[in-house]
C-alpha cells in the first residue's frame, strides 16, 4: 500500500458515509411519528385478498 498515493482517503470516506448513515437513521427513528411505526409494523399482519389470490 506505500506504492498508491492518496489511498488513506478510503477509509475515512467510507467511515463518514457509515457514520452520517446511522446517524440519520437513528434520528429518523426518534423522530418518527408512533402512528406510522404501528401502521408499518401491522403491514405482514393484514389480511390482502390480492395477495391470497395470487398465491392460490
Amino acid at each position: 500500500m506505500e506504492t498508491i498515493s492518496g489511498v488513506e482517503i478510503y477509509p475515512i470516506i467510507s467511515l463518514l458515509i457509515f457514520f452520517t448513515f446511522f446517524v440519520i437513521l437513528f434520528w429518523w427513528v426518534f423522530t418518527a411519528k408512533k402512528e406510522y411505526i404501528n401502521q408499518v409494523s401491522n403491514i405482514p399482519l393484514e389480511n390482502n385478498n390480492n395477495q391470497n389470490d395470487i398465491l392460490l
